[in-house]
This record gives structure tokens, sequence and C-alpha cells, in this order.
């Protein structure tokens, strides 16, 4: 594999795996009314590629984003 390929394969493979990442840490952060359903969708999302679609496509619109926690000193 000369430099060139290894860039491209590089450049492309980089931002399936943020984006893999940012889809499982975001499964993780939402309420799916269950943790088996949080669990379900977490591991959709860890499928490469095709999972983040499929997490972006039906699982952002069924999670609900907790209310944001204030400190309370």
């Amino acid at each position: 594999m000369n430099l060139t390929t290894f860039t491209t394969v590089l450049a492309i493979s980089i931002p399936f795996f943020a984006a893999t990442v940012w889809a499982i840490v975001d499964a993780g952060l939402r309420d799916f009314g269950s943790m088996g359903r949080k669990a379900l969708w977490m591991l959709v999302a860890a499928i490469p590629f095709i999972g983040v679609l499929i997490y972006l496509i039906v699982g952002l619109r069924q999670g609900k984003r907790p209310a944001s926690r204030k400190n309370i000193d």
C-alpha cells in the first residue's frame, strides 16, 4: 500500500469513525424509555457505516434529550 492509498483510506475512515463514536455517545445520553432500548440503539449505532445512518434516520427521533442539569451548590 503506497502513501496515497493509505492517506485516502485514512481520510475516508476517520469521519465514519467519528460519526460512530458520536452516535454511540448520543444514544447513551438519550432517554429511550428503557435500558434495553437504549442498549439496542447503542448496538445499532456501533455497526460500522450503516449503523450511524440508521441511528440518524430512526433512533435520533425516538430518543428524548434529558433536561440539562444545573449545579446546585
